[in-house]
């Protein structure tokens, strides 16, 4: 629940501009999601969320920290050291990975915030990431090799 109330965050602040704690649960609320303000405050923290003036003085959140890829390092790292091989079937990308990996490699895709990666489904040592058609499955594939074999 967590992880997909936090992706609606960052959907939620692409797409609006949310300029106050109580302003993003109402959003969140409105697609389903029951929050308190703690959790909200949890979440801004955890996402290292910060707010921004724009040119018309109004206040909005946006995501402090972004890489090229748009993850930090440590996502990076889990990437690189959690990877082991991947491969496609029609339009699911199989990422096999380290024992024990699964769930941080999976985290790390979701970090991506690739629009045609529709979510990730992930077990001990594989990933299955369900992505919109076989043509972006490719690209997708490319994308992470050139973020796994970066140095």
């Amino acid at each position: 629940m967590k992880i997909s109330r936090q992706s609606k965050i960052i959907e939620l602040i692409n797409k609006y501009e949310i300029e106050t704690q109580e302003d993003l649960a109402d959003r969140l609320m409105k697609d389903g999601y029951n929050v308190t303000q703690a959790t909200v405050s949890r979440d801004i923290r955890e996402l290292k969320l910060t707010k921004v003036t724009d040119d018309g003085g109004k206040q909005k959140y946006i995501v402090l920290q972004k890489t090229e890829a748009g993850l930090s390092e440590k996502y990076a790292r889990v990437l690189r050291d959690g990877f082991v091989s991947m491969d496609m079937a029609q339009n699911i990308m199989v990422v096999k990975t380290v024992p024990g990996m699964a769930m941080a490699v999976a985290a790390a895709l979701d970090a991506l915030q690739i629009s045609s990666i529709v979510g990730c489904i992930a077990g001990d040592d594989t990933v299955m990431c369900a992505i919109r058609t076989s043509e972006e499955t490719i690209a997708v594939m490319e994308r992470l090799s050139k973020l796994i074999n970066a140095d």
